[in-house]
């Protein structure tokens, strides 16, 4: 049986990164096609029935398969390569998968915040994403768990990288264009995320999940929204 994969991809997409993330840790090769959002080619439409990235083109023995969906295409990788990603205990594993759940919430929250049309708006939705983030803290420092092993180490479980960590690295990646605002930085007393922050900000498999200019494609994508953060940015600049 032959088979590849082509990851088809938008440059700002963090559901995309997911998967880039969890194919290289996995040392699986994989290409990558790059579409523009707002003017799909019929070929993408074709592939992504909700046309939304990312995509993955399972072609195997010649016959091509779309896979769409960033939480089903992490469990398709994550059920046919080697070295997982996942807890083996069933409870430990179910926790992961909600705490990925959690991750697709603060990523819509994010977009609550840079869509915020008003000083107002922006301010309420900085509180709701700042609470979201210091639950997350606590789930770090979190009491000690009798259903996975205890361990130190920069990573959400301890010395092993999982598919929560390929999930979170794209979310602290927004605020390295973020934090140079203050409506919209991430609260500076969050030892522990700062820490995950950090560790997941120089694993080589975060780093190559976007482009080397994707901290400018932000910004002016940020910039474009016509949004109260936008005047903020356009303020400051």
């Amino acid at each position: 049986m032959t088979r590849t994969l082509t990851l088809i991809s938008h440059t700002l997409c963090p559901y995309v990164q997911r998967a880039a993330i969890a194919l290289t840790e996995k040392s699986v090769p994989f290409d990558r096609v790059y579409v523009d959002l707002a003017d799909k080619p019929d070929w993408f439409r074709t592939l992504s029935p909700l046309g939304k990235v990312p995509v993955l083109k399972v072609t195997r023995d010649g016959v091509e398969t779309p896979i769409f969906e960033s939480a089903v295409i992490l469990e398709y990788i994550e059920e046919t390569e080697p070295s997982p990603l996942h807890p083996s205990d069933p409870l430990a594993r179910a926790r992961h998968r909600s705490w990925i759940e959690f991750g697709s919430q603060v990523l819509n929250r994010i977009g609550a915040l840079y869509n915020a049309p008003d000083p107002a708006a922006l301010r309420t939705e900085k509180e709701k994403l700042d609470g979201m983030l210091i639950r997350l803290e606590e789930e770090l420092g979190g009491a000690p768990r009798t259903d996975i092993p205890q361990t130190d180490g920069p990573w959400f479980e301890g010395t092993r990288f999982s598919l929560v960590d390929a999930v979170y690295g794209p979310i602290f990646r927004y605020f390295d264009v973020l934090d140079h605002y203050s409506v919209s930085a991430m609260p500076t007393d969050l030892a522990r995320l700062k820490s995950w922050r950090s560790a997941l900000a120089a694993r080589p498999s975060v780093i190559s999940a976007v482009t080397p200019d994707y901290p400018a494609l932000l910004t002016r994508f940020l910039q474009r929204r016509n949004s109260a953060l936008s005047r903020v940015m356009a303020h400051a600049a």
